[in-house]
């Protein structure tokens, strides 16, 4: 049997397939090129740029299996998979720990101007006395939007750097770490800081709009390492200019790669920015390319 790789694949994860027997083929097709070519393959593995659409899986007739390497899964045809039979399998917390750095790192970065003030330097400034009201972590209280295995994981090292940790999640009831599970309201209306680590439902929108800003603390600062749509860039940008957000840090944006009409999000002095790179670490893609591996071969050997 035949496995496509089509957005990449790490050797160690290519290697556990050759080892059960089946062949693997890490090759980029365009749209239109994979549904000339999808129909030789068992099972295709994607990262997030590659389109599993209805007429993907109609064209692959000898699909058994489609597998995302990471964690969401909007770029699969889910319900139509469903439908066909096809089981779908990711790797939900392989890149948990570099997701969850990232969101910390870009708390640094606000806290303490980070990025502004790198910039500044390189331009000859000495911003020193511009940037001399920065703001500790330690006692803040972090709120977590979505309690999984990211967002546990950001829990743990804010807890390590003294902040007091909340969290809402409507799938978890219960949790043995030093968290206080809360309603969304309470937890819009006491957070310091916002973290957020929830699926993007298209049907639904963004999770955060003005409604949301409007029940948080004046001066709240937010951090999206989850998806792009979560949060409305435009509220967010409001708040951002009439002060009820202080600072943002963002990984995730509604249009990817960013267009012109984002530029005054991403240029604001008091926005950290990063081009989607949450699970950009050597460890985080080996982790990925290991596990939706070995998940794709459990599948194939039942055949």
């Amino acid at each position: 049997m035949r496995v496509l790789a089509s957005d990449g694949i790490e050797e160690s994860g290519a290697q556990i397939v050759r080892d059960a027997g089946f062949e693997i083929d890490v090759k980029k097709f365009s749209a239109d090129e994979l549904l000339t070519v999808i129909d030789q393959y068992d099972a295709i593995i994607v990262r997030s740029a590659t389109k599993v659409t209805k007429e993907v899986i109609d064209k692959g007739i000898k699909l058994k299996v489609l597998a995302r390497a990471g964690v969401g899964m909007d770029n699969l045809d889910l319900v139509y998979a469903k439908e066909k039979g096809i089981p779908v399998v990711n790797t939900p917390g392989a890149s948990s720990i570099s997701v969850a750095e990232l969101a910390i790192g870009h708390m640094f970065c606000v806290a303490r101007f980070l990025n502004v003030s790198n910039i500044e330097m390189r331009l000859g400034k000495w911003p020193k006395k511009e940037y001399a009201h920065g703001f500790e972590l330690t006692g803040k209280t972090l709120g977590l939007l979505g309690f999984g295995n990211i967002g546990k994981e950001v829990a743990k090292r804010a807890l390590g750097l003294g902040m007091s940790v909340i969290a809402h999640d409507p799938f978890i009831t219960s949790t043995d770490m030093n968290i206080k599970l809360v309603t969304k309201d309470e937890l819009l209306q006491n957070a310091d800081i916002i973290s957020l680590h929830m699926p993007l439902i298209k049907a639904e929108g963004p999770s955060v709009t003005a409604k949301e800003f409007a029940a948080m603390k004046k001066g709240v600062v937010i951090i999206n390492c989850a998806r792009g749509g979560v949060v409305s860039e435009r509220d967010l940008l409001i708040a951002l200019n009439d002060g009820k957000v202080r600072y943002a840090g963002i990984d995730v944006f509604e249009n990817e790669p960013t267009t012109e009409a984002q530029q005054e999000l991403i240029n604001h002095p008091r926005v950290s920015v990063t081009p989607h790179i949450g699970a950009s670490t050597d460890e985080a893609q080996d982790r990925v390319g290991i596990e939706i591996a070995q998940r794709v071969v459990e599948v194939l050997k039942k055949y």
